[in-house]
């Protein structure tokens, strides 16, 4: 294991960052940019049962510390996504994450079980946290059955490590996210975006097509660090924190915070080599606060909280 490795269900990773879903397409995005094989994992898209079109435009807004967004989890179906977006990442050795959305609690397992019976998918990530759709998303997210339920209904069906995505938008997060755990999750992932709005005082509209939206980015850090701390004690398994990581120092707070792996989001907007100089930060930023290994780093938060 090297200084920056990460272990987790489904996943050996060369170290601990990977790309927020969402963020990174189907791994189309990026692909003349860097190698892949830098991350630690790829994350990709929300895929349905059958191809989305999205919100209303607009669909994204830009603001100082981050960014609004009511995308509505576009994207072409699971078939195609099996048939034509997943060959292109068979030859990378970096394990890939895909990503389960649906309108009913069945289409949750039948994508699940159709990306996962592709090969090239290593893990899955439940996204029960959604606030852009109509059906799905957070009407199943913020109910502690209904988290349970989906999960352990996916789980009996596919052969791969399953992460569940939880919001933010919620009274208790550590109910919700003992509910996966009770349902039979590998892990957890959070947090999604934070449910918002904004009004143009010109047009007096909202300034996105849907209404409301997800707030991402650096705005959102600290709920998301008060959330993984609180989710990562609560819970046995691990925990990949995501919200609003900018830097190397923010993925050392997220694994101070309890979590496993992180995720980056809206920072490739502003930036697509985000992730990359963020790893290629850690080694030293790691000596600086002498901190030997991620996995030791991990232990020793595990080992404080279990003895403190």
């Amino acid at each position: 294991m090297t200084q920056l490795a990460v272990s987790l269900p489904g996943l050996q990773m060369s170290n601990p960052v990977m790309p927020a879903s969402g963020t990174f397409g189907f791994g189309e995005l990026y692909l003349d940019l860097f190698d892949y094989n830098n991350l630690g994992a790829m994350v990709l898209k929300s895929t349905t049962k059958k191809a989305r079109t999205g919100n209303e435009a607009p669909r994204f807004y830009s603001l100082k510390n981050g960014a609004m967004n009511a995308v509505g989890l576009k994207n072409p179906g699971v078939d195609a996504v099996v048939a034509d977006k997943l060959p292109q990442l068979a030859n990378y050795s970096t394990p890939v994450i895909g990503s389960v959305a649906g309108e009913t609690e069945d289409e949750f397992v039948e994508v699940a079980e159709k990306l996962s019976q592709s090969n090239i998918i290593s893990a899955l990530e439940l996204n029960l946290s959604c606030p852009n759709v109509k059906e799905g998303g957070l009407t199943f997210g913020v109910k502690p059955e209904s988290v349970e339920r989906i999960t352990r209904n996916v789980k009996q069906k596919v052969d791969v490590p399953v992460y569940v995505k939880l919001t933010p938008n919620v009274t208790d997060i550590v109910e919700i996210a003992k509910a996966a755990e009770a349902g039979g999750a590998d892990g957890i992932s959070l947090i999604n975006t934070v449910l918002s709005m904004k009004i143009d005082v010109v047009s007096k509209k909202p300034v996105l097509g849907n209404t409301m939206g997800g707030l991402s980015g650096e705005g959102i850090f600290p709920i998301a660090i008060r959330m993984v701390y609180q989710v990562s004690q609560a819970v046995s398994i691990p925990v990949i924190g995501m919200g609003g990581v900018q830097s190397a120092d923010d993925v050392i707070q997220m694994l101070l915070a309890g979590a496993s792996a992180v995720a980056v989001g809206t920072a490739t907007y502003k930036n697509p080599l985000a992730m990359n100089e963020i790893i290629a930060d850690l080694p030293e930023r790691m000596r600086e606060l002498k901190i030997s290994s991620i996995e030791e780093l991990i232990q020793e938060v595990k080992e404080g909280r279990v003895n403190g």
